[in-house]
């Protein structure tokens, strides 16, 4: 099995974070995003992971590219970096993964976390995982028949035909399919909105009866805007906690007169100074926190934080932080004091 992430976007609408580092590297309960997705990808499928293919821009640089071969290794698949240089649509960033796709391979875009307790069903030509939602105009849904199967797919519907939207998690039996497919798109030009689109390849595929089933996932968290991947990381806390699987708090963290409300994820080299900490919080490796209190937060490594009360916030790697300000979103290196 492989699987190819296209997350060559920078994710604009997560800035500052995003300025210095690709959304999908900004981290989650102490791990990046792609790393919690790859993980729980690889749960479900249940199967030995070969390859990893990442799709990226090549302005982000090697540090990028070495952490991501690291992701890979850590789940013992080899990682492969694969180049998008202009953002054409869904259809061609996958198929800049060409030379990986052979076999069955799972598809997932990186700005997405779930939860989910299904078998994966390697005998359909494709499975698409879908979460029912209560607003389904704001996504592309899927229909099913009585067998199970899915017989279209409704890209924003204006009036209710189904509640199950697609996430952007995809299997395909046969990776050399899905390449043929977005190869014919691109050699007709088949554009919408100037750009090749993965639902015109699926449509395509459907037409000639290959068989599309749904895999329902149970949480589906995004992490598109800062106030949603604060949230996130919020429930993904609280999903740790709750399976006691993972150790949250690192054993050299310095509490000085603090009190730390669970679930928290407090990593390495953290020293807490008369401050509360907690709950739904996260903060990255050598941070330190002086007179404050901070729940229902985001911070990543080495800030410096003084004298605040912060609420629904999210601070950046290197960033100090001292004043009365509480719901604040605030990138790398940035100081207000």
């Amino acid at each position: 099995m492989k699987i190819i992430v296209p997350m060559a976007g920078r994710g604009s609408r997560l800035r500052p974070h995003t300025l210095t580092v690709p959304k999908p590297l900004i981290p989650i309960a102490g791990k990046p995003i792609v790393h919690r997705l790859v993980e729980d990808i690889a749960q479900v499928i249940n199967q030995k992971i070969e390859e990893i293919a990442f799709i990226i821009h090549k302005d982000f640089g090697k540090k990028v590219e070495e952490d991501l071969i690291a992701i890979a290794e850590k789940l013992g698949a080899r990682g492969t970096i694969c180049y998008q240089n202009e953002a054409l649509g869904t259809a061609h960033a996958i198929l800049c993964a060409k030379e990986s796709m052979t076999g069955p391979i799972v598809v997932a875009y990186a700005d997405t976390l779930f939860r989910a307790d299904f078998s994966l069903d390697t005998s359909a030509d494709a499975v698409i995982w879908v979460k029912q939602v209560d607003d389904p105009s704001a996504f592309g849904v899927v229909q099913l028949n009585d067998q199970n199967q899915i017989v279209d797919f409704v890209e924003k519907p204006k009036e209710f035909v189904s509640d199950l939207a697609i996430i952007g998690i995809y299997y395909f039996q046969s990776g050399e399919t899905l390449r043929s497919e977005l190869q014919y798109l691109l050699d007709n030009n088949v554009v919408k909105g100037g750009e090749y689109q993965l639902t015109d390849a699926l449509e395509n595929m459907k037409q000639k009866g290959m068989k599309f089933v749904p895999g329902k996932v149970d949480e589906w968290m995004d992490c598109g805007n800062k106030n949603v991947t604060v949230e996130t990381n919020s429930r993904m806390l609280n999903f740790l906690h709750q399976d006691g699987v993972e150790a949250l708090v690192a054993a050299n963290v310095k509490l000085e007169n603090s009190t730390l409300i669970p679930p928290c994820h407090i990593a390495e080299d953290v020293i807490l100074v008369n401050s509360t900490v907690g709950p739904n919080v996260s903060l990255g490796k050598g941070t330190h926190v002086v007179n404050s209190t901070i729940k229902n937060s985001l911070v990543q490594t080495h800030a410096h934080i003084k004298n605040a009360q912060l609420d629904n916030a999210m601070i950046g790697n290197h960033a100090a932080f001292d004043g009365n300000f509480t719901s604040i979103s605030i990138g790398d290196y940035s100081v207000l004091e």
